[in-house]
């Protein structure tokens, strides 16, 4: 069975910019806001949506990387960040694809442990199979997929994709 394109560069970087459009209303008031993107994919589309709020925006935008072990979450989370630097700051929780919402929810739990503003969660593909009570705040695109179907998102310079396998 061949990949089914899902979302090509174009759209992803329109769904990008309509996201950072979204997190800066909901953090308007702040000077700051953190940006706290999941190993490896997710960083990189936090990346992407931080270079979109420069554009629109005048809040200073924080990048962290959370690393989780998305085969042993309990193992424990790293971040590139110390407590200190986003407590008490909005914080945006990005992934690339919310599959069973487990990575997400180990975040979430990871980082209500300091106090925050604000806490939010964006993905580029919700894909509604979710084994915990997690949502995103703010997506790029909800899909109704079966268990035996694969999301994967592919950040290539100028050929980001995403596809269903």
């Amino acid at each position: 069975m061949s990949p089914n394109i899902i979302l090509n560069n174009q759209e992803i970087q329109h769904k990008t910019k309509r996201i950072a459009y979204q997190i800066y209303e909901t953090f308007v008031d702040e000077q700051e806001i953190v940006l706290a993107g999941i190993a490896s994919n997710g960083f990189i589309f936090a990346k992407k949506i931080a270079e979109a709020l420069e554009h629109i925006a005048p809040i200073k935008v924080l990048l962290c990387e959370v690393h989780i072990n998305k085969q042993n979450p309990n193992a424990g989370v790293t971040t590139s960040l110390s407590k200190e630097e986003y407590e008490n700051k909005g914080m945006v929780l990005i992934d690339d694809v919310l599959n069973s919402g487990t990575t997400l929810i180990y975040g979430v739990k990871f980082f209500l442990d300091v106090p925050l503003k604000k806490l939010k969660t964006a993905v580029l593909v919700d894909r509604n199979h979710k084994k915990y009570p997690v949502k995103a705040d703010f997506k790029g695109i909800s899909l109704s997929t079966s268990l035996l179907e694969h999301v994967q998102v592919v950040f290539e310079d100028q050929n980001d994709h995403a596809y269903l396998s």
